[in-house]
């Protein structure tokens, strides 16, 4: 990959809109973040791309919200990342072809967004930190097969799975629930209950479902979350 115009641009206004959140919010540590978010994304093309970026982006400001236990903007957040799921596919196939590196990008994002809400929430006290564990494992173990065998001379096929977009989000629906309720005000337990059956449950047959495919295809299969 070489700088391109769209990420450049992009890497641009997302690093002057963290900017402006770390100076808003006074956390300066997370300009680092920001400043590693654009110089990367300035190397990767397509629209698309840059928007499944957006979560990635925002998983300083829900780790520092979950820490201090400010559950409105962490519920605004996962509504912001449902809707760049949404929309990058889309984009996808209104400006090109779903493209190798945007199926592999996802997974990857939506793994660094949900890790930034969990850790916090668990540092916070208000996630277990099992199934902080959970979601973690969730994205890291496919992301860490796949580098194996991409190490070993093979090459993975990205793709999409029933499985991988179903536990994907469940995640973010529950744990999204669970800071809506804390927000409001209102008891979250119950959906918490929820979450710590469902989760684990959702990340197996995502597991389950990611080896059966391996083992029929002699390439192996990464999932696209």
């Amino acid at each position: 990959m070489r700088l391109n115009r769209i990420g450049v641009i992009a890497g641009i206004v997302y690093l002057a809109l963290g900017l402006a959140w770390a100076r808003w919010a006074g956390v300066p540590v997370a300009v680092a973040w920001f400043v590693l978010g654009a110089v990367v994304g300035a190397f990767i093309p397509g629209e698309a791309n840059h928007v499944t970026l957006a979560r990635a982006y925002l998983a300083a400001p829900v780790l520092f919200y979950a820490m201090e236990k400010s559950f409105a903007p962490i519920a605004v957040a996962v509504a912001l990342a449902g809707l760049t799921d949404l929309a990058d596919g889309t984009i996808a196939r209104r400006f090109s072809r779903p493209s190798r590196l945007g199926s592999g990008l996802d997974p990857v994002v939506d793994g660094v967004f949900m890790g930034g809400i969990v850790i916090g929430l668990a540092w916070g006290g208000t996630f277990p930190l099992w199934l902080a564990l959970v979601v973690i494992a969730r994205y890291l173990l496919p992301a860490l097969a796949g580098g194996v065998l991409i190490a070993a001379g093979r090459r993975p096929e990205l793709r999409h799975t029933l499985t991988g977009q179903v536990s994907t989000t469940l995640i973010l629906v529950l744990v999204g629930g669970v800071c809506l309720l804390r927000g409001l005000g209102q008891d979250s337990s119950g959906l918490l209950g929820a979450a710590e059956v469902v989760i684990p449950v959702a990340t197996v047959a995502t597991f389950v479902h990611l080896g059966f495919a391996a083992s029929r295809r002699p390439v192996g299969a990464a999932e696209g979350g």
